[in-house]
């Protein structure tokens, strides 16, 4: 596993530890899956479930979870320009 996956993973696990204080499973993982959604690029949840998908990459439980469901359904596109209001 390349570095740059061992950091998605511990990342993705910093994620979970923080929507693990849900009172409910599912609402954990869909924070999880929203949250890598949003703030992630695509190329960085496509190289983190690429190794994923090889073998294991140290992922916890939930947010292993959450990118099986991202590789079965990916993200959207966001529907916002990268720009900002400088320029």
């Amino acid at each position: 596993m390349s570095s740059d996956a061992h950091h998605l993973a511990q990342m993705a696990n910093d994620i979970g530890n923080f929507f693990r204080a849900q009172s409910k499973r599912e609402d954990a993982v869909a924070g999880i899956v929203n949250h890598i959604s949003s703030f992630w690029t695509r190329r960085m949840r496509d190289k983190l479930i690429a190794e994923m998908q090889k073998g294991d990459v140290g992922l916890d439980e939930l947010p292993l979870e959450a990118l099986h469901r991202l590789a079965v359904q990916p993200a959207p596109v966001p529907n916002h320009s990268s720009g900002g209001d400088a320029g």
